[in-house]
């Protein structure tokens, strides 16, 4: 199960670099596409489009990566109160309970990405753009992000991750 922790760690990693280097090629495009309607006074046919759906991408492609890195939003009022114990399970709970809603999405991500490919979906702009491409992200990132959650809960049931990054002392 270790080797499972450390691929999955490894293929969070990379989902983080992807939506960075996506991240980067929007604020390039942008550049791009500015200099374009500034300068050269031509329109701009796809660079709005791209980066909209490449910002989405990154936002799917990097959720496994802030899981990793435990870089959300995370209320620990309620662990400051409880004991090691109850954190555990509380950490437990809410892990699976994100686990499950993953789950769910990814199927249907799957469904979703499917009928666009199967159908040729296109964009309905002039520049016609294939639509499973762009979707591909959705179950990409949540299969890595349902991967990271089960490394996640095996880590804290095994006590080699302290539930909420709390140590078994911190108490209010």
């Amino acid at each position: 199960m270790d080797f499972y922790v450390r691929a999955v760690t490894a293929l969070s990693r990379a989902c983080g670099v992807a939506a960075a280097l996506m991240i980067l090629a929007a604020v390039l495009i942008v550049c791009q596409m500015i200099f374009v309607r500034t300068v050269m006074m031509e329109s701009a046919i796809w660079q709005s489009e791209f980066v909209t759906f490449i910002l989405v991408g990154a936002t799917f492609m990097g959720s496994p990566y802030v899981l990793l890195t435990r870089g959300h939003v995370n209320v620990d009022l309620l662990p400051l109160y409880l004991s090691h114990g109850a954190r555990v399970k509380l950490a437990l709970l809410a892990s699976t309970l994100a686990l499950i809603f993953c789950a769910v999405l990814l199927w249907d991500s799957v469904v979703w990405w499917l009928e666009a490919y199967e159908g040729d979906w296109l964009t309905s702009s002039i520049w016609r753009a294939r639509l499973w491409i762009y979707y591909a992200s959705m179950p990409i990132g949540f299969a890595v992000l349902s991967l990271q959650y089960v490394a996640d809960i095996y880590c804290v049931a095994t006590g080699r991750e302290m539930p909420f990054g709390m140590s078994p002392e911190t108490r209010l």
